[in-house]
């Protein structure tokens, strides 16, 4: 029997999604989880890896066992045994040929920053602070110019292991709205896949845009020429969210 599974995790104190040698995992504590609960090893397979101290929203999973607890009650036994960081939102029965990475059509993430001079307690476990406060509209215009399909060779960064450096992004939006003092900034990317990094380049590259350190010219020629001179930095990973994995069709249903 094939389950898949609507989760969401903290990312700060682990070493990414993928199971790993060098430090602790999202996949390897979820799996423990699932040991723990039906007795047996399972191999949970995610939509994509975050990277380490990158969050989830809503990332998806699947995988297959023969268990004996039912499809919707998966949720609750492997969150009695999760951290308090990790929590299952969602569990079912899914269609014997759905892979929740494969099957995916589009990708949502969001990158979060605050304009301050000095880090908000409140807010800096999940929104990285910047200063001077960047232009808006500027960054606006900046982020249409990465729709559509381009060579985002410029954003990937080193040791990445895809075969080409080509994506289609449907759509990226700025949103700024005042609060505890400061403005918010959410730069949100819906894509078919992204290279490792990319979103978070794309952020610092929209940032140093509206900060005047970058220029639309610059964003344009990162496209045509995949220069990385001409793009901004890579920003940190607690910043970025996975927010939505979009299948075509409505997996989990509503409660």
């Amino acid at each position: 029997m094939k389950y898949a599974i609507l989760l969401s995790y903290d990312g700060t104190n682990y070493r990414g999604w993928q199971t790993q040698k060098n430090g602790i995992s999202v996949q390897s504590v979820l799996e423990g989880a699932a040991y723990a609960a039906f007795g047996k090893k399972v191999n949970i397979v995610a939509s994509g890896r975050t990277d380490s101290g990158v969050h989830a929203a809503g990332q998806v999973c699947h995988f297959s066992a023969d268990i004996a607890v039912p499809a919707e009650k998966i949720a609750d036994a492997l969150n009695f045994r999760l951290p308090p960081d990790i929590s299952v939102l969602k569990s079912v029965a899914a269609p014997a040929e759905f892979d929740s990475n494969r099957s995916a059509k589009q990708k949502t993430y969001c990158y979060r920053m605050y304009v301050a001079r000095r880090e908000h307690p409140l807010k800096s476990r999940y929104a990285v602070a910047v200063y001077p406060r960047p232009d808006i509209g500027l960054m606006r215009e900046g982020a249409r110019l990465f729709c559509g399909v381009h060579d985002f060779k410029a954003y990937c960064a080193s040791g990445s292991s895809a075969k080409t450096t080509v994506r289609e992004v449907f759509s990226v939006g700025v949103r700024a709205a005042f609060s505890r003092g400061c403005d918010d900034i959410e730069i949100e990317v819906c894509g078919g896949g992204f290279l490792y990094n990319m979103v978070r380049t794309m952020a610092g590259t929209l940032l140093f845009l509206g900060q005047g350190r970058l220029t639309l010219s610059d964003i344009k020629n990162s496209l045509e020429l995949g220069e990385r001179a001409l793009v901004g930095k890579t920003m940190p990973a607690k910043g970025l969210t996975l927010e939505i994995v979009d299948y075509g069709f409505d997996l989990f249903g509503s409660e």
